[in-house]
């Protein structure tokens, strides 16, 4: 991130392949003196720091990876494979999008 902006390039958005990189080019982004409000930066993973990052505003976007779905997911593969049943190739857990709109739904409370 930090050679890309001391290129010059410019850029509207960054899409992180999670919210740990995303963090990281908002710090980047920051100490070069660029502006969150015109650049959508976005992660993957819902982690806490991210949601702090978002209810910060600085953090647009992240995805919710439902580990426990993915885990129910494969356990009910497994007990339909175990019992002679046939299961479609791929299990598929829908992710579900995290915005300023609904990041209450996803902090966890202490």
């Amino acid at each position: 991130m930090t050679n890309w902006l001391s290129s010059g390039l410019e850029f509207d958005a960054v899409i992180s392949n999670n919210d740990e990189m995303a963090i990281g080019a908002i710090q980047a982004l920051k100490a070069s003196g660029k502006s969150l409000d015109k650049i959508v930066v976005a992660g993957v993973d819902a982690t806490q720091d991210a949601l702090a990052a978002m209810q910060a505003g600085d953090l647009k976007v992240t995805v919710f990876q439902d580990a426990a779905g993915q885990g129910k997911g494969a356990v009910d593969a497994a007990l339909k494979l175990a019992k002679g049943d046939k299961i479609e190739k791929k299990v598929y857990i829908p992710f579900q999008l995290v915005t300023p709109a609904n990041v209450k739904d996803f902090v966890k409370k202490n």
